[in-house]
């Protein structure tokens, strides 16, 4: 049965890669219509109700649903996104939407984020369904659109149109799973918080005029540089927060680590004495951090532009709101400031979820299903998932899964929105048990 469940969800996984939903942020981009109705049909049958959502042509999520017996039972969803980021195929080694399975691994954009989770929730489902199992609460399975551009035509949508589809007392998304600490006593990370998301559009103003003649000239884009360079080397100062601290305990650190990175005045010291990868995560984990990563304007060789857009990337910590998000530009500016028009973009706080609850100890018996000496850790995310969204709606959120031991952690962080992106054959199965495991005791 095992053996059945991993190679439906690696077929189900090549599918949905092959399907190339690709998100670039536009309206019409996207096409996750494409893997609404690939789900929809594996899916349906006696025992589950399915409907999809179609807010803007091309963009629609499945809400499939099995009806649980007791009204006052608590509800669980699963949630994972059809979208996938761009890839650049001249950057790959095989085709990043051929799907292809080679040495135990399948390859394509989105076989780590999302597409295995969102695969392996479908063959739980189906196969609970199948075998006439009976929730409790209920069971709901969301595969939602448009997660990597912030959600507009997915579960924000979802959330101001049609809520009771989808809320839910627990819900389980991206992206947990990962080991860390020693072999005898591993951790599995979960995710419990995730950074906020502060998007911003600068524009800087100048004066058009003929490239042929530039003495004196009000560029634009000589006044977006210094802004990106004043943005790029600021450095706010590192702040300890409580999930912090939760993170730090996971890492299997000496004490004199552990010490350096729970004073603030040392994090900094501690972070560039560590490899790249390592130091990079945890930095952006106790900082704000600001990535300048867009720049727009009517640009050609022989004009100098009058305006030009800077996209920036802004990531909050925990208690940060837009006042700090202001304060922290102005600081990073300095004189600059009063050239710029900062527009909101995106504009969501960090969020977290407790862990005294029914779903935190089945997560923990479902990992010690399969790894008994393993203990669960509540890790900050520092990208954002959809996850913020229900925790608006109240539910307890968690990133979640079950990978391979011998996944690296920091190979797996690398695929996310990398080249060469994969997944082992072993952590489908394990993820697709751990989630037949987890509903069955909430639910059961």
């Amino acid at each position: 049965m095992a053996d059945s469940l991993t190679g439906q969800t690696v077929e189900l996984l090549q599918t949905l890669i092959r399907n190339e939903c690709v998100n670039d942020g536009t309206a019409g981009s996207g096409h996750e219509s494409r893997s609404a109705e690939v789900l929809q049909t594996f899916l349906e049958g006696p025992g589950i109700s399915t409907e999809r959502y179609e807010p803007t042509p091309g963009r629609a999520s499945l809400v499939a649903r099995i009806e649980g017996s007791d009204p006052s039972a608590p509800s669980v969803c699963l949630m994972g996104h059809t979208d996938v980021v761009p890839a650049n195929a001249a950057s790959w080694k095989r085709d990043p939407f051929g799907g292809e399975l080679v040495d135990g691994e399948v390859w394509g954009r989105g076989a780590v984020d999302m597409l295995n989770l969102t695969a392996s929730m479908a063959v739980a489902v189906r196969d609970l369904v199948r075998r006439g199992f009976r929730p409790r609460g209920d069971l709901i399975y969301f595969a939602v659109a448009d997660e990597e551009s912030g959600s507009a035509h997915g579960a924000q949508w979802m959330v101001d149109h049609a809520a009771d589809a989808i809320r839910c007392d627990y819900l389980l998304t991206e992206s947990g799973g990962v080991h860390s600490g020693s072999p005898e006593a591993p951790f599995i990370g979960v995710n419990v918080g995730e950074k906020g998301v502060a998007w911003r559009r600068l524009r800087v103003r100048g004066t058009p005029g003929h490239g042929s003649a530039p003495y004196r000239s009000d560029n634009a884009l000589v006044k977006a540089a210094a802004v990106i360079q004043r943005l790029t080397a600021y450095s706010p100062a590192p702040r300890v927060h409580e999930m912090w601290r939760q993170q730090l305990a996971s890492l299997h650190l000496d004490d004199d680590t552990m010490a350096e990175l729970m004073d603030p005045a040392r994090i900094d010291d501690a972070l560039a004495a560590m490899p790249l990868g390592v130091a990079r995560h945890l930095h952006a984990c106790s900082h704000t951090t600001f990535s300048c990563n867009m720049i727009e304007g009517p640009m050609k060789h022989n004009t100098i532009p009058g305006a030009i857009d800077i996209g920036v990337d802004i990531r909050t910590l925990p208690g940060e709101d837009g006042a700090d998000v202001e304060r922290h530009l102005a600081e990073a500016l300095g004189d600059l400031a009063a050239d710029v028009e900062v527009d909101i973009v995106m504009n969501d706080p960090a969020s977290s979820s407790r862990t005294d609850n029914p779903m935190w100890d089945a997560l923990q018996r479902g990992v010690n299903r399969q790894f008994p000496t393993a203990r669960l850790a509540p890790q900050m995310m520092v990208g954002f998932t959809d996850a913020r969204i229900f925790r608006r709606l109240g539910s307890v959120a968690y990133g979640t899964g079950l990978f391979s031991p011998g996944l690296d952690a920091g190979d797996y962080a690398s695929r996310f929105h990398g080249n060469d992106e994969r997944i082992d054959v072993e952590s489908l199965g394990l993820t697709t048990r751990f989630w037949l495991d987890v509903v069955t005791d909430v639910l059961g």
